[in-house]
């Protein structure tokens, strides 16, 4: 059973999507710039890890709350 989660979608170019696929993790960002990329992981803190790299909190000084929201839409995985 693959398990489909939205993390973000600005619009059809800027978004990211976690697939849970068995014991596999598959997550795929789309942006205007770089394309698309896909990462796969075989747990959970591995993709907490990577979302926490990809999104350090001081990057988002003044937008705590996109933050926030990003990171509890990574925990729903």
């Amino acid at each position: 059973m693959i398990k489909k989660h939205q993390i973000y979608k600005h619009d059809k170019w800027n978004m990211m999507t976690v697939e849970v696929q068995g014991k596999y993790i598959i997550l795929r960002e789309i942006s205007d710039q770089w394309g698309e990329e896909t990462h796969t992981f075989l747990s959970r803190p591995a993709l907490m890890k990577w979302a926490n790299d990809r999104f350090p909190k001081v990057d988002f000084v003044d937008r705590e709350e996109e933050w926030n929201e990003i990171m509890a839409a990574f925990k729903l995985v």
